[in-house]
């Protein structure tokens, strides 16, 4: 039932899914993370891949999604040159509702260095636009629930744009690298959208990618602006509906017809 306008009424609600979802390499538990049981094999790849686990889906040899009685599995078996890279650094982390650096255990963890991000690629301020405005249309589950995040690729060369969703930002992202990953398309060659706001956590997941421009429609922190820059990725948020603004290396967009106003 609901009580609005003084009002009690009958009524229902479509709610979010969230399951404890463990990530194991070769039979061993490396995370548990509270997830949207949807598009599971591409948050496993994601995942190990945003956290320098494989370079590459390839290196993940065998995964299988498997029910448990508590939860979900995601079963992974490496290549042995990453599973003896992997042992070397294994750690028991849980994490929260997809908390972003669940599982460090020092403060150098937190701010470990990214990788330059690299490309020539170069996008319209309106097509950056029209894409963040049609994210609302294709979140299929926020649709029913107004209660997940989203995060998605937009190719400008082709308009394409490939978005996946989960009740944590920092799944939504890891299931959407995965995905662009399994299909073979190159990071460098497209944007990152974002329904949520921006820390340095999914900035140091982008860099992982390689995508050079992230697009949020949230304010980010000042310490993600900060690894923006220095991981050369093209920082946009506060996206609305009337425009957006640009935080870290802006040379990547056109502004067709364009005024600067300044006081």
């Amino acid at each position: 039932m609901s009580w609005r306008g003084g009002l009690l009424t009958a009524s229902s609600r479509v709610l979010p899914e969230e399951t404890p979802v463990v990530l194991t390499y070769d039979h061993v538990s490396f995370a548990v993370m509270m997830a949207t049981p949807e598009n599971l094999k591409d948050f496993a790849v994601g995942f190990s891949l945003s956290e320098g686990i494989i370079s590459a889906p390839s290196d993940i040899t065998e995964l299988e999604i498997v029910a448990l009685e508590t939860g979900i599995e995601c079963r992974m078996m490496l290549t042995p040159a990453k599973r003896d890279a992997l042992e070397t650094r294994r750690r028991k982390i849980i994490g929260p509702v997809g908390c972003g650096l669940c599982g460090i255990d020092t403060l150098a963890q937190a701010i470990r260095p990214t990788p330059l991000v690299q490309s020539e690629l170069a996008v319209s301020a309106h097509a950056l636009s029209d894409a963040i405005a049609g994210l609302a249309r294709l979140q299929t589950i926020n649709l029913q629930t107004r209660a997940v995040h989203a995060a998605a690729f937009f190719t400008p060369a082709t308009g394409d744009i490939l978005l996946r969703e989960d009740v944590g930002r920092h799944n939504a992202l890891d299931k959407l690298i995965g995905a662009v990953c399994k299909n073979s398309a190159p990071p460098q060659s497209g944007v990152v959208l974002l329904t949520s706001r921006v820390s340095i956590e999914l900035i140091q997941k982008t860099a992982m990618f390689g995508a050079p421009i992230l697009v949020a429609i949230s304010v980010p922190t000042a310490r993600a602006v900060r690894e923006a820059e220095a991981a050369g990725i093209t920082l946009i948020a506060v996206a609305r509906d009337d425009g957006f603004e640009v935080f870290s290396h802006p040379e990547r967009i056109f502004f067709e017809e364009a005024k600067a106003h300044v006081a």
